[in-house]
């Protein structure tokens, strides 16, 4: 069984890696912090260490044994490009997306210098599967601009944008080399305001670069009052997506997955030193 989402642009999410670091505005009020701190320290929950750094080999597997296609989010509670995860697991995290390719995976980080590295080195042989899209986050000018411009460098079929939270009109965003963009707007308490303005500018950049655009949500204290809208209508574009092949066999599959999984030594799951409490990299 998969991890059904509530996200719009996705069906499913996939979590070998828990936990993050703040790095940029854009982190400030993480939903996925906020979830996981609500369980530290409950005992045989998945998140009983909160949202501390964590491998979870044991579900490198999943999609493996996900009989039905859907669209995967990739690390929807981490970060895979985070300086804790080893260039080891994470092409062990983009091999089982290469064996699983019944699916449509989305990856997506913010750590975008480390992703164009990789994808131009230990990633190369991953980077022209079409069926794995490889994404930045965008929040504001001074951090999320130039993620793009490393996402655009960095060789893939498919790249996108997260552009959520919206914090500051982008202003003119070179869009070239780009094959998608979400928009969307901080939610829960204390979120942070997103003005019309900088979406409808977004959407008309998408248009005359003929991007496809996603909208997923105005955001604020009640999400789901505010909706999705915009000037009467949704945007659900996504890019084109490749025929999908047969599934093979289940017993290949599981298989496999298994041996993915048991190939970890306990050394090879060591983390680094974790930093300082309350350290982040950036002045919110």
């Amino acid at each position: 069984m998969s991890f059904e989402s509530s996200i719009e642009w996705t069906d499913a999410t996939w979590n070998p890696v828990r936990g993050c670091t703040k790095i940029s505005p854009g982190c400030k009020r993480c939903y996925a912090e906020t979830f996981a701190e609500r369980f530290r320290g409950v005992k045989g929950h998945p998140y009983e260490q909160g949202f501390d750094l964590r491998l979870v080999p044991e579900k490198l597997g999943d999609p493996l044994r996900w009989r039905l296609p859907k669209m995967v989010f990739v690390n929807s509670m981490s970060d895979l490009f985070q300086a804790g995860v080893s260039d080891d697991y994470i092409v062990s995290v983009a091999q089982v997306m290469a064996h699983a390719n019944w699916h449509t995976f989305q990856v997506l980080t913010k750590r975008a210098d480390r992703l164009r590295k990789l994808l131009s080195t230990k990633l190369r042989r991953f980077a022209s599967e079409p069926h794995i899209w490889w994404g930045v986050s965008v929040e504001n000018r001074k951090y999320g601009l130039p993620r793009i411009d490393h996402l655009r460098s960095a060789p893939s079929v498919v790249r996108f944008l997260s552009v959520e939270p919206l914090l500051e009109d982008l202003g003119q965003l070179n869009l070239n080399g780009i094959d998608w963009v979400i928009v969307g707007g901080e939610s829960g308490p204390g979120a942070r305001l997103m003005k019309k303005d900088w979406v409808l500018s977004i959407k008309n950049q998408c248009r005359a670069a003929r991007v496809p655009f996603f909208f997923k949500q105005w955001g604020g204290v009640r999400k789901a009052t505010a909706g999705r809208l915009l000037e009467g209508r949704t945007y659900d574009e996504f890019p084109a997506r490749r025929q999908r092949p047969a599934v093979p066999d289940a017993r290949q599959c599981f298989a496999l997955a298994e041996e993915i999984e048991t190939s970890y030594t306990s050394d090879q799951m060591k983390l680094p030193a974790k930093p300082a409490v309350g350290h982040i990299a950036y002045q919110a």
